[in-house]
């Protein structure tokens, strides 16, 4: 199942449970989320030594791929990162057991959004980020930063379906979450998200692409967005999304079908448009996103026999010439 059948299955289920009087908020404080403690005992962490299908660099600048260190990578799913252009923090969303549906992982109250702050070479214990009132039933995941701005996906209690917010950093925590607006969700249709600057690029299956997701940009200009633009040399007839663009907007990272599983892509902005995009790393490998120094950020499933058995944020280092 793919994520947006997953935010809209359990928007569905959400919606039946808070009708019937199942749910009901009120909680004045956050639970302590303990995201070790939230995995069941009969799952064991998979490593790169045993990965059937490990993921495959297809470039000379970059370094073969390794699994953050422990205690980022755990035998629950870490999934969809993003890492500040310094690298001094990754965000991503992590839920315990991904044989658990979405409408039973809202429940939870460790499948979310959550960050690691780095030192040195070190990675620290992950926090939980709240991006809602306590009390009040989300699943938030799909994180994109721009300096205090966040944009997040959320199937949350007085919406239908999913829904792109935002929040802002103000005193050591994120707050202030609100609604995108109609105009993004309705009108745009927009996906996945990359702020850069003032543009905004997403995937969306909207009407005028090439078929499956396509890649869009639209702009922030008088407190609305305009019509959105197709990335019409860089989208393809495959799936085409997660967006991430370099912080001096040269290059384009996003995720494309390749021979069957996600792989990595990269097109270069030159005077002539964007490049034709390159396969950069291939086999179970997706959404990226980079620092300042290059070095590509990126979530890589495991499968045995067909099934996922879990997920874990990779990286891949820039070789330095």
């Amino acid at each position: 199942m793919n994520r947006s059948t997953a935010l809209c299955l359990t928007g569905a289920i959400l919606c039946i449970l808070l009708a019937s009087g199942c749910l009901s908020g009120g909680t004045k404080d956050y639970p302590d989320a303990d995201r070790e403690a939230a995995i069941p005992s009969d799952r064991e962490k998979c490593l790169p030594e045993t990965d059937a299908y490990p993921p495959v660099v297809h470039v000379d600048f970059l370094a073969q791929p390794v699994p953050l260190p422990y205690p980022l990578s755990t035998a629950g799913a870490e999934d969809s990162p993003f890492v500040v252009p310094d690298g001094s923090a990754l965000y991503f969303f992590f839920t315990p057991d991904v044989r658990i549906p979405p409408e039973r992982q809202v429940l939870d109250e460790v499948t979310g959004v959550w960050v690691s702050h780095r030192t040195g070479d070190t990675w620290g214990e992950p926090e939980r980020v709240w991006l809602s009132d306590p009390g009040t039933l989300s699943l938030d995941g799909a994180v994109a930063i721009q300096g205090d701005e966040m944009f997040f996906a959320s199937v949350r209690e007085g919406y239908v379906g999913p829904n792109l917010f935002t929040a802002r950093y103000a005193n050591g925590s994120w707050g202030g979450w609100a609604y995108a607006g109609d105009r993004l969700m309705k009108e745009i249709q927009a996906g996945e998200v990359h702020l850069h600057g003032d543009s905004l690029y997403f995937h969306s299956g909207r009407e005028g692409g090439k078929g499956g997701y396509d890649i869009w940009v639209t702009t922030r200009s008088g407190g609305t967005w305009t019509d959105p633009l197709p990335l019409t040399a860089v989208n393809s007839e495959a799936m085409d999304g997660f967006p991430f663009l370099t912080q001096d907007g040269s290059e384009l990272w996003f995720t494309r079908t390749y021979l069957g599983t996600p792989g990595i892509f990269r097109s270069v902005r030159t005077a002539a448009g964007w490049s034709e995009p390159e396969l950069v790393i291939s086999c179970f490998a997706g959404e990226p996103c980079l620092d300042a120094a290059g070095n590509v950020y990126f979530v890589h499933h495991y499968y045995v026999d067909g099934e996922m058995i879990e997920a874990d944020i990779y990286v891949a280092y820039r070789i330095k010439e």
